[in-house]
């Protein structure tokens, strides 16, 4: 969106303090953004029990926020056309402020995922749209700083989400993890509007690729539905399922035609075209989807099967983003002068060590054990963003920047809800094949089962409370075995992705810089 500001010559930059409120007003709707795709995952548990459902049930209250924002991304540059930047922001804004209060009313979960699924598509043009309005505000030789200011809101938001989600969940009650968002939302929509409203963008009528739009929501919208209800419904055995993944496919089939002939296509697809944009959107979107699906699955496995807290898992998903913060700077002033592949390579590795190290946790895993690969992890992070958006981005025209931007960033989130779908679905069928395995060895001829169902008689149970126990600690020892197996494959499948990053041309040194800016939607 900044390449759109420039093209219409926007006001003088802000000055005084007008610019600080405003850099306050837009990166507090940032945050508010940001903070509500990770603040539900430690409240999953309490969420999905207070609604009566299980708590991966309960990750559709991550997944259709995250598919609703996907599909609006795309549809910024054109609704800021048509309406301008400065009402289109307010007024996404606003709407997500009601988003949020319908979600903390919601007394059941089909209603808390409507009203999550709204919250994430008025959400779509926030994050594009502010990094716009700022640039705006200062004069081009503190653009850097500005999207500096800007990208740290989207770092600290992600390590705020969980640590404030569980003490709310904890010591509040989880509705409230989305009515904090409406004071905070009308204060940023107030400021905003009363700093920016004489700065509007022209406005044109457009025409708007309405079937490609609805071939987009159908297919998307069939494969979420298809890989969350999957391991319900026993997958490709249940007709239901058979018949979205029909959908899914030829809704997909169907819309890349449309939009690779349309004359004014709701995603330009020719983009895929350049090498480095189609092998750059992949790495990101798949390391994406690796990463978020195990920011889900981590604090759902210390809540159910550890004894943590909602709190105590926020705490162990917080420090991933110290070190990120950290070193952001630094990946920004050099990626430039350094080839992003080898941050990017370097990113990947260690990515692989930190799945590596969880991979070796057990049911007597401590806090320090668990804490560890989680602060490291801000260092993959920091060198991930910036230098894959650099890469992807390199050799994009000016003009076509906002579309590539959009397009990249719509399939990485919409990698991001899959990823979360699969790995809740291979966790709970790789529990259930341990489970079984565990259980054969619970039997008359096994001395070790008979000792510890001796024992526990001793201790007073009955027989079938002796054997319940043992299968709650053989829940315990599935599950936990599960996730490793997944921390495993996540890591082998990091390494797998260093050599698609060379597949990449090196950008020239003064791509970087506009790169990296954008890195901040990121």
């Amino acid at each position: 969106m900044a390449a759109a500001a420039a093209a219409w010559q926007a006001p003088p930059p802000l000055e005084g303090s007008a610019r600080t409120w405003g850099t306050i007003a837009l990166s507090a709707a940032t945050f508010m953004n940001v903070l509500d795709t990770s603040i539900a995952n430690v409240s999953l548990p309490a969420i999905a029990g207070d609604l009566g459902v299980s708590p991966n049930q309960g990750t559709w209250v991550i997944t259709s926020f995250a598919v609703a924002n996907a599909i609006a991304v795309p549809l910024t540059g054109w609704l800021s056309q048509r309406f301008g930047q400065v009402r289109l922001f307010v007024a996404s804004v606003l709407l997500f402020v009601l988003a949020s209060w319908l979600c903390g009313l919601a007394p059941s979960m089909p209603l808390l995922i409507a009203a999550r699924t709204l919250q994430g598509f008025v959400a779509g043009p926030m994050i594009p749209l502010s990094q716009s309005l700022l640039l705006a505000s200062y004069p081009r030789a503190l653009a850097g700083l500005a999207m500096a200011m800007w990208g740290m809101t989207t770092l600290v938001a992600p390590v705020m989400g969980p640590l404030l989600g569980g003490w709310i969940t904890d010591n509040i009650a989880w509705p409230w993890i989305f009515y904090i968002n409406v004071p905070v939302g009308l204060a940023a929509a107030a400021g905003a509007w009363r700093l920016y409203r004489l700065r509007e963008s022209p406005t044109r009528s457009l025409p708007i690729d309405k079937v490609g739009l609805g071939l987009l929501v159908v297919w998307i919208a069939a494969l979420q539905m298809m890989l969350d209800l999957g391991k319900e419904h026993d997958w490709f055995h249940s007709p239901l399922i058979v018949g979205l993944g029909v959908v899914a496919v030829v809704g997909l089939a169907f819309f890349l035609v449309w939009e690779l002939t349309d004359a004014h296509p709701v995603v330009d697809l020719r983009l895929f075209a350049s090498r480095n944009f189609w092998a750059g959107t992949l790495t990101t979107s798949v390391g994406y989807g690796l990463f978020f699906g195990n920011v889900v699955l981590l604090p759902l496995w210390l809540q159910q099967f550890m004894g943590y807290t909602a709190t105590d898992a926020g705490m162990v998903l917080a420090p991933v983003g110290v070190l990120a913060i950290l070193l952001s700077p630094f990946v920004g002033r050099t990626v430039g002068k350094v080839d992003p592949r080898k941050y990017a390579s370097f990113a990947f590795l260690v990515f692989a060590l930190v799945l590596w190290l969880r991979s070796r946790f057990a049911t007597t895993a401590d806090l320090s054990t668990i804490l560890i690969p989680t602060i490291v992890q801000g260092v993959a992070m920091a060198f991930f963003f910036i230098p894959m958006t650099t890469i992807t981005l390199a050799g994009i025209a000016p003009e076509r920047m906002p579309a590539a931007s959009g397009l990249s960033n719509f399939v990485r989130i919409t990698a991001g809800a899959m990823g979360t779908s699969v790995f809740t679905t291979l966790w709970e069928n790789r529990a259930a094949m341990h489970h079984a395995h565990l259980a054969e060895a619970v039997n008359p001829s096994s001395p070790a089962a008979q000792a510890a169902l001796a024992g526990l008689a001793n201790a007073g149970l009955g027989a079938e409370q002796a054997l319940a126990q043992v299968n709650r600690l053989a829940d315990q020892q599935a599950f936990t075995m599960a996730v490793t197996d997944l921390f495993w494959l996540s890591a082998v499948l990091f390494l797998t992705l260093v050599p698609l990053v060379w597949l990449n041309r090196r950008p020239s040194p003064t791509s970087g810089a506009g790169a990296a800016d954008a890195a901040g939607a990121h």
